[in-house]
């Protein structure tokens, strides 16, 4: 049975990553697109590796620790990049993202 903190980083990195797919398609339909661009980037890249550490979080994958370093670190980038714009979609990611990284960061060699 997993420990609580495996258990939040899996609930956070799961949640981060529906705000960040909500985010990119949100940030797809606005009115400057070209404006979105890098936001858009990041929203993928933050959920695809939310996605990968949830599920080595739930294995109890022997590199989580490894992982969740750079987990923390994109969710760090996208949320920096979210926290710009003043869109709902991107202030509720950023959020996600936010709380992503600290739950990411308990779950580090040294967190």
């Amino acid at each position: 049975m997993p420990g609580d903190a495996i258990r939040e980083c899996i609930a956070a990195c799961n949640d981060c990553a529906i705000a960040c797919h909500t985010c990119a398609a949100a940030c797809l339909r606005e009115d400057d697109v070209a404006m979105m661009t890098r936001c858009i980037a990041l929203d993928l890249d933050c959920a695809a590796m939310c996605e990968l550490v949830a599920g080595a979080a739930a294995r109890g994958s022997e590199l989580l620790a490894a992982m969740c370093t750079a987990c923390a670190q994109i969710c760090d980038a996208c949320g920096d990049e979210c926290g710009k714009h003043q869109h709902d979609h991107c202030q509720a990611c950023a959020q996600a993202c936010r709380r992503c990284a600290e739950a990411c960061r308990k779950l580090t060699v040294g967190g």
